[in-house]
């Protein structure tokens, strides 16, 4: 079994703290996306997407995306339980995960990947204006984000989940198109609680 991942990148940042959440140890193989190594025939007949990270189970079997790579791991060792036990909070969890992903990380990556010119290759074709119409988005969601933190601890409740993972990716993302937590007191809380465990320095 091994991990095949860029370690600069966030969305294998999200699997590394997940495994160290659950005190998993996995090999991990890095390529470099910036030398478009993950655009390989070897990579690519991994991953059709030409996407990463990529699990690679030992019968050959290969898993990509990070979520669903997170889910192989839950089911393998349930405890600690980040994604949720019973329908309720599993759902809860789930609706935070993915408006996390789809509402903030997401709309971060398209302002780095549309408008710095080093990602130029990677993003094709690169729409400057595109990635300037998700630099308020980002704004309009932490503002929401920052509301929903004023009633509770973490992202989907009163336990850290893989929604806080999510978030706590995203949030550091930020750094790459110059966007900080500055006047978001509730957010700035959360954030300092998370990235004191250990787990964020995966």
């Amino acid at each position: 079994m091994k991990i095949i991942e860029d370690k600069i990148a966030p969305n294998p940042r999200r699997v590394r703290i997940f495994l160290a959440e659950k005190g998993i140890e996995v090999p991990f193989e890095q390529l470099d996306i910036m030398k478009e190594e993950h655009r390989s025939v070897e990579f690519t007949n991994l991953n059709l997407a030409q996407r990463i990270p990529v699990l690679v189970l030992d019968n050959g079997e290969v898993i990509s995306e990070s979520i669903a790579i997170c889910r192989y791991f839950e089911a393998l060792q349930p405890e600690p339980a980040l994604m949720g036990t019973g329908p309720d909070e599993i759902g809860r969890i789930e609706m935070w995960q993915r408006r996390l992903e789809f509402l903030l990380l997401a709309p971060i990556a398209n302002v780095l990947r549309h408008t710095n010119p080093a990602m130029a290759a990677l993003e094709q074709p690169q729409v400057a204006e595109w990635g300037e119409v998700n630099r308020p988005k980002v704004t309009a969601f932490l503002e929401i984000l920052d509301n929903e933190l004023a009633g509770r601890a973490f992202m989907a409740g009163d336990a850290f989940s893989v929604a806080d993972i999510t978030a706590l990716v995203a949030v550091d993302f930020m750094r790459v198109i110059r966007m900080k937590l500055d006047g978001y007191e509730n957010l700035q809380r959360w954030h300092g609680e998370v990235s004191a465990r250990p787990s964020a320095k995966a």
